[in-house]
């Protein structure tokens, strides 16, 4: 497990990174799951900065290596649409069969849900961007069982904290984050990043999971 001193210093590397690039913004926002928030962390941008991408990843696939443990499983599968880029360098950095969940039922082919191999009694790890409600990953661990696949486990970079982690613990699915919004928060505010009345607003609307 990382130390107390290395976990501080990824946070505040990620949310240097995160400020740096304009991730986090402040309005309102519809969410995926439908639900509206005072602010929105769009990841969706990282990939289009090489650099924090790499160090991103880097800090990544350490956390699934540390927190998950590769031998806990042979595949790994990317939740649509935005943890596709996330997941493919996840399994390319750790050497391990990449997968993905399609939106939708193909009506063409071979009509199935999950693209890639996937052999029955597997055991695969969903990456995500971020997780809110978790409805997302729990659509995913469903399709990835229906087609004979075991979840157990699945890893964001963010979890909003947002009831997702106690939604996904009620299918047996450990949710693990790099980070989650109250740390992103403190640390943003305690670096003079963001006002106290926006640390508030995100504060706020963890309580309001």
């Amino acid at each position: 497990m990382p130390t107390e001193k290395a976990g501080e210093t990824v946070r505040t590397e990620v949310c240097r990174i995160l400020n740096k690039i304009g991730a986090l913004q402040f309005g309102a926002f519809k969410l995926t799951s439908g639900k509206i928030s005072p602010y929105y962390i769009d990841l969706r941008v990282v990939p289009s900065f090489p650099d924090a991408f790499q160090k991103i990843m880097g800090f990544y696939t350490s956390f699934i290596k540390e927190d998950i443990g590769t031998e806990n499983f042979e595949g790994i599968a990317g939740i649509p649409v935005a943890g596709i880029p996330f997941a493919s360098l996840v399994a390319y950095n750790l050497r391990k069969p990449f997968l993905y969940v399609r939106k939708g039922e193909r009506l063409h082919g071979r009509q199935r849900r999950i693209e890639g191999v996937l052999s029955p009694g597997n055991r695969i790890l969903l990456v995500d961007d971020l997780a809110t409600t978790g409805l997302s990953l729990k659509k995913a661990a469903k399709a990835i069982a229906a087609e004979g696949g075991v979840v157990k486990d699945a890893a964001v970079l963010i979890d909003r904290q947002e009831s997702g982690k106690e939604k996904l613990k009620e299918e047996d699915i450990s949710l693990h984050s790099l980070l989650n919004i109250s740390e992103i928060a403190t640390t943003l505010y305690e670096t003079e990043t963001i006002s106290e009345m926006q640390l508030k607003t995100i504060l706020k609307q963890i309580k309001k999971k």
